[in-house]
């Protein structure tokens, strides 16, 4: 049986690395793409070091250009795309009335449009074949209102609606389209919101002046609890799930 290729976009660091290992764990072959080539090769070259099947490929998706040219090479190096992992994503935080031009329009070229040139060349392909499967990584944020993050919010609430539409497109194909949304996750973006070592007891405990209530299982989301969930969501365990959003946050939106 062929072995499956995927594609992940944001997996320099964070959650789209833990999605690649993971990936590449369960027999994969694995293309890493990110922005931040230095960061790529160093991540990738680990991983081929341990024996992953994984190979970088530097890019960046929000340019329809870029996002047909990755897929191509992808295809033509590897082979057939089985899977593409949307994982690319960045945060720009301020009250909504103070975001700048520039905040807003970087947040929706990654976030959003990112994920629809992706998608779109990925999945044009796997249509001829009328196989494949798409997972999107959004964020609880994005069926929650948040103090300070209404760009990234809605941002990742446009990407998790797009991916369902297109999900009920292809669906007659045999391609399945999911959404995982993770909470707070140990990784650099969330730290970064951090002002002091108060952060993380906030983001555990809750805030009442940023209306947040805390996470109920009492510690932070790995990278890795991100990347089960979307292995899962590929697998041909999931081969019956498709529009799902399977949300990955200890109870912090409290199963809403």
């Amino acid at each position: 049986m062929r072995e499956k290729i995927a594609l992940v976009t944001g997996a320099a660091g964070g959650i789209g690395e833990a999605v690649v290992r993971t990936l590449a764990e369960r027999g994969a072959s694995v293309a890493a793409m990110d922005k931040d080539a230095e960061r790529l090769i160093e991540v990738t070259g680990k991983l081929a070091a341990a024996g992953l099947r994984v190979r970088a490929f530097p890019a960046d998706v929000t340019t329809s250009a870029g996002a047909e040219r990755l897929v191509a090479d992808v295809e033509d190096t590897l082979g057939p795309l089985d899977h593409l992992v949307n994982g690319a994503g960045v945060l720009r935080l301020a009250k909504a009335r103070e975001l700048t031009d520039a905040d807003w329009a970087a947040t929706f070229a990654v976030n959003t449009t990112g994920v629809f040139y992706m998608s779109r060349a990925a999945v044009g392909r796997m249509v001829t074949r009328r196989s494949g499967a798409v997972v999107t990584i959004a964020s609880n944020a994005a069926g929650t209102a948040r103090v300070d993050m209404s760009a990234y919010a809605a941002s990742k609430a446009a990407a998790t609606m797009f991916t369902k539409c297109l999900g009920l497109e292809v669906a007659q194909y045999g391609i399945r389209c999911n959404v995982v949304a993770p909470g707070s996750t140990e990784t650099p973006m969330l730290t970064s919101m951090w002002q002091d070592d108060h952060g993380r007891r906030a983001t555990l405990e809750g805030s009442p002046d940023a209306y947040r209530v805390g996470i109920p299982l009492g510690k932070l989301a790995r990278p890795s609890d991100v990347a089960e969930a979307v292995a899962f969501l590929l697998s041909d365990q999931a081969a019956h799930i498709t529009l799902h959003d399977l949300t990955v946050d200890g109870g912090a939106t409290l199963g809403v």
